[in-house]
């Protein structure tokens, strides 16, 4: 704590110096006296050339809205917000400083020895900047048809605030089907599933980059037992006149194919259903399986070994517990159906929670004994986890 005769003062020269060093990191006020807007957030950024201060204020509604500041404005904005906000923390790459007011009314300031390190900090010390020039290169534009018709982008082509973290996380997906792209046909007709497809998100952007940007013929089936969700699908792709895309209601868990699929698609699809189209996918000799898993409320509160008790016993640590096991089980399991499995992240964290893509690739040369031996380690380590409950689980899932 610095005992000071203007202690508002005191942290705004401290922003105002980290500014100018370029040392800011993030700026959050909190704890708002009045008005709706509840926290804004700001990151120090560059746009040609000049100095910006980039502001986010979460509204009511988890909307949010976005102003940037120049140099000049930024001390009277500061200034401004300290008078309108009863917590301030400043995150930098020398350190933080928090000011706030406590239920007394009396101001503290926390880390105000930040200033003389600023003051002290070299030309060539790590900087936060970040270039707003400097865009990231994304597969997508936010201009596409589709994403207007899934209501992500507007008429405009503008992505939608709420919906930037969808765009975000449709984007990364992409980039995970150009890191698999030479697993899929090199010519002809590519073959795709989404399995509990939903609204499609997926599929109409799968299909759009391997039919629009890639010049590949493409075959997609949406599955899903919804029949509000089927119609909407097949009525947002006769608008795009994407006439290789088709949808059916189905139990996938009856659905049969003649031909296999050279990919099968699933994104969150809830609980034990992204383990019936796991089966489902194996079961249709699928040459690509990319699946992200969502909720693991399954094998919670159902693991009866002794040795985990340890961690059973406490319900959130046991929750994380159980989404591990359950898709280090998905892996095995595919790994016993002859196919090279890895479970890597979808997404940056921020965009979901639901973060884990499962990516399997059939093996032609697969070994009868190595399949052999992973599906009893399999049923091994189900019967440790589960105990009688194995049978169930393995009986729910098919």
């Amino acid at each position: 704590m610095m005992m000071t005769k203007n202690i508002k003062e005191q942290f705004c020269s401290i922003c105002l110096l980290a500014s100018k060093k370029e040392a800011i990191k993030k700026l959050i006020f909190s704890r708002p006296t009045s008005g709706e807007i509840k926290k804004i957030t700001c990151r120090l950024v560059a746009h040609r050339g000049r100095r910006l201060l980039a502001m986010e204020y979460s509204l009511p509604g988890d909307t949010v809205s976005h102003k940037n500041l120049s140099e000049e404005e930024i001390p009277g904005e500061i200034s401004s917000l300290l008078e309108n906000y009863r917590q301030a923390n400043l995150i930098t790459t020398l350190g933080d400083a928090e000011w706030k007011t406590a239920k007394s009314g009396k101001e503290i300031l926390l880390g105000g020895g930040l200033l003389s390190r600023l003051e002290g900090s070299s030309p060539d010390f790590e900087r936060a900047i970040e270039a707003l020039d400097k865009k990231k290169n994304y597969i997508l534009t936010g201009g596409e048809e589709f994403l207007k018709k899934l209501g992500i982008s507007s008429a405009d082509g503008r992505v939608h605030d709420k919906k930037q973290g969808k765009f975000r996380q449709i984007n990364r997906f992409l980039e995970h089907i150009e890191d698999i792209y030479d697993k899929l046909p090199s010519e002809g007709e590519i073959k795709i599933f989404d399995l509990c497809c939903g609204k499609s998100y997926l599929s109409f952007a799968v299909y759009y980059y391997l039919n629009e940007i890639k010049g590949r013929q493409v075959s997609m089936l949406g599955v899903d037992l919804k029949r509000d969700v089927i119609s909407w699908c097949e009525g947002v792709s006769a608008e795009l006149s994407y006439s290789g895309m088709r949808f059916i209601c189905e139990d996938i868990t009856k659905l049969s194919s003649d031909v296999s699929p050279d990919m099968v698609l699933s994104l969150h699809a809830c609980d034990i259903a992204t383990d019936v189209v796991i089966d489902t996918a194996a079961r249709l000799g699928a040459g690509v399986i990319l699946s992200t898993p969502c909720c693991h409320r399954y094998i919670n509160g159902k693991i009866v070994a002794p040795e985990l008790k340890f961690i059973t016993d406490y319900p959130h640590i046991a929750g994380k517990l159980g989404e591990a096991v359950t898709d280090a089980l998905r892996v095995l399991r595919l790994k016993s159906q002859g196919y090279s499995v890895s479970a890597v992240e979808l997404t940056d964290p921020e965009n979901t929670p639901k973060n884990t893509l499962i990516r399997a690739f059939l093996q032609k040369d697969a070994k009868k004994e190595e399949l052999i031996e992973y599906r009893a380690t399999y049923e091994r380590t189900l019967k440790l986890l589960l105990g009688d409950g194995a049978a169930d689980y393995l009986k729910e899932i098919r």
